[in-house]
């Protein structure tokens, strides 16, 4: 009797530790992220000091929520120290027109880059299939917004947004860009979306009187090993999984001397 409550014991005991190895089992999330040119603003990209657009591609892989990754509720962006924003001058665009209009009614020159894309999980009637969406970002007040939409198998359109915050070079960074994901269900009672790719770039100028003026300028100074660059990814808590966020580093090159 004795051995047999032992036995029992150990085996609730290694379920227990199943549950929870579960529970806080996490996505691996790789980054990317380099300075590229403005197009039609020669002398810039990953040039010191210099205006540069920012080309980031972040990669999820994971099993936790039904053979696939949580859905991502969040994306926190860490820029390196030195870094700018110039906001000042830049047409914006409200959430309110993307979510009602789409892009088609948003004040020319409000674009904050060409259009990017991502590679997401939806629910197709009983089945989980990938589906190709594109990401049109724009200037608002103090960040940007994401148009993600995509047409195949299903139909989705939704904002995200994002707000600049300064660190003012703490931990070797400058801007960050905090985003906030909305949650997408593609069929009542299925599961929500889920993300495995994105690929953005952000970065644009404009010019006053002849003199180009860049949204994002380049550190004067880059340190040994490349810039730091940091990606903070929110993963939504459900289907019996908690809240997580997984963190991901990059040191992006320092430019070539000349």
């Amino acid at each position: 009797m004795r051995k047999a409550t032992i036995l029992l014991a150990l085996a609730g005991a290694t379920a227990t530790l199943g549950l929870t190895q579960t529970a806080l089992a996490a996505p691996k999330v790789t980054l990317k992220a380099k300075a590229v040119p403005i197009a039609g603003f020669p002398h810039t990209g990953n040039i010191l000091g210099a205006g540069a657009a920012v080309q980031a591609e972040i990669t999820i892989s994971g099993t936790e929520y039904g053979g696939f990754p949580p859905p991502l509720i969040g994306v926190n962006f860490y820029l390196p120290k030195g870094a700018k924003i110039h906001s000042a001058g830049f047409k914006t665009c409200s959430k309110a027109t993307l979510e009602q209009s789409g892009p088609s009614r948003c004040p020319k020159g409000s674009a904050a880059g060409p259009v990017g894309h991502a590679l997401g999980v939806v629910s197709f009637g009983a089945e989980r299939v990938r589906e190709e969406v594109s990401i049109a970002s724009f200037f608002a007040a103090n960040g940007l917004l994401f148009y993600t939409e995509g047409h195949s198998p299903v139909q989705l359109e939704f904002v995200s947004a994002g707000r600049y915050f300064n660190l003012g070079g703490a931990g070797g960074f400058g801007p960050k860009l905090v985003t906030q994901v909305p949650l997408v269900e593609t069929v009542p009672g299925a599961p929500d979306a889920s993300v495995e790719k994105i690929n953005v770039k952000v970065g644009a100028a404009r010019r006053s009187h002849g003199k180009p003026i860049y949204y994002g300028t380049m550190p004067k100074r880059c340190p040994k090993g490349g810039f730091p660059v940091k990606a903070e990814l929110i993963f939504a808590g459900l289907g019996g999984l908690t809240q997580q966020t997984v963190t991901a580093n990059y040191k992006a090159p320092c430019p070539k001397r000349r």
